[in-house]
C-alpha cells in the first residue's frame, strides 16, 4: 500500500528531488536501507582520506621523517583500505536486499492496480503497452534501486567531501579550480534534458514493439491461416529499427556529453598542476598538499563524468515513473475480497427495495433472487461517447425465467450483458436486480451471483481442473467432477491419459470447440450463478457438439434467470420472454408465438429469412 500511495502523488518536482521520492516506496524496509546508506557514507568517506595520506606520506618523505612514520601512515592506509571494502561488500548487498523487496512489492501492487481496473481503461490500452509498464518499466527502478541511488549518493558525498578537504589544503587552489566547474555544470542540465526526451521516446518504443509481440502470438492462428508472417516481420522490424535509430542518436548525444567532460576534467587538471607549481614556487602551499590536491581532483572530475551515465539513467527512472503514474492515476473499480468480507453473510429479506437483516438494519450482503429491471436505460461507450449504443431501454424480467435477446449485429445486445455484470455503468437510467440499484450493491458480490458462458471461450493455458475450479475458490475434486459431468464433459475429459490435469494451452487451443464450451459451461455450474448470461454460446458448433452443449445448458439453466443472446432463433423458441433490439432500441417484446403474429416484426422477419433458407 505504500507503494501505490506513493504512486499516486504527482511528480511535480526537478529531475534530481523526483530521484529521492523513490526512498518513499523504501519506507517499509528504512532500518536495512538505512544501515545499506551508513555503510555507503562510511565506504565514501575513506576513499576521501586516501589523497590526504597519500599527500602526508610524499610530505614525510620529501622532508626525509623517520621511517617509523611513513610505515605509520602506510599502516593507517592499509586499514582503512580493508574498512573500505567491507563497508562496500554490505553496502552492495543491504541495498540489493531492499531493492528486491521493495520491486517485488512495486510489481504486486501494479498488478493488483492494473486486475482491478475498469473495462474502459482496457479498451484504450493494448496488452503489449501494459506488459511492457510493468516489466520493462519496473526492471528501470530496479536499476534505479540497486546502483543509481547509490552511486549517485556516493558521487554527492565525493564532491562535496572532497571540495572541503580541498578548500582545508588550499583554498586558493580550490576557488581557482571551481571556476570551471558551473560550466560543466549548466552543460549538464542541457545535456539530461535532451537525453531524458529521447530515453522516454526509446520506452514508449519498446512498449510498441512489445504490443507487435504480444498480439502476433496471441494471433498466430490468425498470422499463419492470412500468411502474414513476412507483414509481422516487417512490422516488428520497423519498430526495432525505431528503437534503435532512438538509441543511437541517445549515444551520440551521451558520447558528445563524455567528451565535453572529459576535455573540462583534464584540462581543469592541467590548470590546477600549473597553479600549483606556481604556489609551490612562492611557498604557499607544499608539495604533499599538492599531490593530495591533484588526486582529488581526478576524484571529483571522474565523479562529475560518472555523473553523465548516472544522470542518463535517472533520465530513464523518471520517465518510467511518469509512465507509471499514469496507470496509478486511474481508478480502480470498488471490488473486494468477498471469502475475507463476507465470512457468515446475515440473513437477508427484501423491505422498501431495500436489503436488510430481520431486524430491518441495512446491511451490505444482498442475495439476488433473479428479477431484472430496466428503466430508462441508455449507454454510450467512454471512447466514443457522441455514438449513443443503447436509447431508452425499459424492460423487466421475472425471477427463474429464460428471456432472449434478438437482433441484428450491433443492436446493443452485448451491450446489455456487459451491463448487467456492471462492465460498465449507465450512461443515464438504471439496472434494478430484485427492485435493488445495481450501483448500491458491492461489485465483488453482484458479479459473484453471475456467470456468462460466451461465444468466444477463453480458457487459461494450464490444466483442465484448473480452468473448471476458476470458477469457485476453493472447490473440492467432487465438485469439479460434478460440474464436468452437469457440463457433458466428463466423457471427453476421461479420454485423455491425463483426465482433468491435462494441459489446455495457450488459450484452450489444444481443445476442439465443443470441448472448449463445455469447459467454459462447467466452470458456470461450479459458479452455481442466480443469472446466467449465455452470448452466442452454440453459433460456431457442429451438430453434434451443438446437442450435447445445448444438453447442458438446458441443465444449467434449471432454477436460475437465464440471459440468451442468439441469432439461431430455433434456440430459444421456448423462451418466456424474448426481447428484440434493433439501433440499440427496443422494438419488441414477447413470447415466439406472439411475435410471430406481428405483421412486418423484425423478430418475424428474421425467423422468415432463418426458415425459408
Amino acid at each position: 500500500m505504500a507503494v501505490e500511495q506513493a504512486l499516486k502523488q504527482k511528480i511535480t518536482m526537478t529531475g534530481l528531488r523526483r530521484l529521492f521520492r523513490l526512498y518513499a516506496y523504501i519506507k517499509p524496509y528504512k532500518w536495512e536501507y538505512s544501515l545499506g546508506l551508513t555503510f555507503l557514507l562510511l565506504s565514501s568517506s575513506a576513499s576521501l582520506v586516501f589523497p590526504k595520506l597519500l599527500g602526508e606520506l610524499v610530505d614525510y618523505g620529501n622532508r626525509g621523517i623517520l621511517s617509523d612514520e611513513i610505515n605509520r601512515i602506510a599502516l593507517i592506509l592499509i586499514v582503512v583500505l580493508i574498512v573500505q571494502s567491507v563497508a562496500s561488500y554490505f553496502r552492495i548487498f543491504l541495498f540489493v536486499r531492499v531493492a528486491e523487496k521493495t520491486l517485488a512489492d512495486l510489481r504486486q501492487s501494479t498488478y493488483n492496480h492494473l486486475v482491478k481496473l475498469p473495462m474502459k481503461f482496457f479498451q484504450q490500452r493494448r496488452v503489449g503497452e501494459l506488459n511492457s509498464r510493468i516489466s520493462a518499466d519496473i526492471t528501470l527502478l530496479q536499476d534505479a534501486l540497486t546502483t543509481t541511488l547509490a552511486e549517485f549518493i556516493r558521487q554527492i558525498v565525493i564532491i562535496v567531501g572532497g571540495v572541503s578537504l580541498m578548500m582545508i589544503t588550499s583554498y586558493k587552489l580550490t576557488l581557482f579550480m571551481l571556476m570551471i566547474l558551473p560550466a560543466i555544470m549548466i552543460l549538464t542540465g542541457i545535456f539530461g534534458r535532451y537525453i531524458r526526451k529521447l530515453s522516454k521516446q526509446a520506452q514508449a518504443q519498446v512498449a510498441d514493439s512489445n504490443t507487435i509481440v504480444e498480439e502476433t502470438l496471441q494471433g498466430i492462428q490468425s498470422v499463419k491461416t492470412f500468411t502474414n508472417e513476412f507483414f509481422e516481420m516487417s512490422r516488428y522490424r520497423a519498430r526495432t529499427l525505431d528503437i534503435a535509430e532512438t538509441g543511437i542518436k541517445n549515444g551520440r548525444l551521451r558520447g558528445a556529453f563524455s567528451s565535453f567532460v572529459i576535455l573540462g576534467i583534464f584540462g581543469t587538471m592541467v590548470a590546477v598542476i600549473w597553479k600549483g607549481s606556481l604556489l609551490i614556487s612562492t611557498g604557499e602551499i607544499a608539495t604533499g598538499e599538492l599531490f593530495s590536491f591533484i588526486i582529488y581532483t581526478v576524484f571529483i572530475g571522474g565523479t562529475i563524468g560518472g555523473m553523465a551515465d548516472v544522470f542518463a539513467r535517472v533520465q530513464k527512472f523518471i520517465g518510467a515513473t511518469e509512465d507509471l503514474l499514469e496507470i496509478f492515476n486511474e481508478t480502480p473499480e470498488p471490488v473486494e475480497d468477498l471469502h475475507a468480507a463476507y465470512k457468515n453473510p446475515p440473513h437477508i429479506v427484501l423491505r422498501n427495495n431495500t436489503a436488510s437483516d430481520t431486524s430491518g438494519e441495512k446491511v451490505t450482503y444482498h442475495t439476488l433472487h433473479g428479477g431484472i429491471q430496466f428503466e430508462n436505460l441508455s449507454f454510450s461507450y467512454p471512447g466514443r461517447p457522441e455514438t449513443q449504443v443503447l436509447t431508452d431501454i425499459n424492460a423487466d424480467i421475472s425471477p427463474d425465467t429464460l428471456v432472449a435477446l434478438v437482433g441484428p449485429s450491433g443492436a446493443g445486445k452485448s451491450t446489455i450483458t456487459a451491463m448487467l455484470l456492471r462492465l460498465y455503468d449507465p450512461t443515464s437510467g438504471s439496472i434494478l436486480f430484485d427492485g435493488i440499484n445495481g450501483r448500491s450493491i458491492p461489485l465483488s458480490l453482484l458479479r459473484s451471483q453471475m456467470a456468462i458462458v460466451p461465444q468466444d471461450i477463453f480458457l487459461f493455458g494450464g490444466t483442465i481442473r484448473e480452468n473448471i475450479a476458476y470458477g469457485r475458490a476453493g472447490a473440492t475434486e467432487e465438485m469439479i467432477e460434478d460440474a464436468a459431468r452437469k457440463a457433458n464433459a466428463l466423457e471427453f475429459i476421461n479420454r485423455f491419459p491425463d483426465g482433468f490435469s491435462t494441459l489446455v494451452g495457450e488459450r484452450g487451443m489444444q481443445l476442439s470447440g465443443g470441448q472448449r464450451q463445455r469447459i467454459a459451461i462447467a466452470r458456470a455450474v461450479l459458479k452455481d450463478p442466480k443469472i446466467l448470461i449465455l452470448d452466442e454460446a452454440t453459433s460456431s458448433l457442429d451438430s453434434e457438439n451443438e446437442r450435447l452443449v445445448q444438453d447442458a445448458l438446458e441443465q444449467l439453466m434449471k432454477g436460475r434467470t437465464s440471459i440468451v443472446i442468439a441469432h439461431r432463433l430455433a434456440t430459444i423458441r421456448r423462451a418466456d420472454l424474448i426481447i428484440v433490439l434493433n439501433n440499440g432500441r427496443i422494438v419488441e417484446t414477447g413470447t415466439h408465438d406472439q411475435l410471430l403474429k406481428s405483421e412486418n416484426g423484425l423478430y418475424r422477419n428474421l425467423s422468415e429469412m432463418q426458415f425459408n433458407l
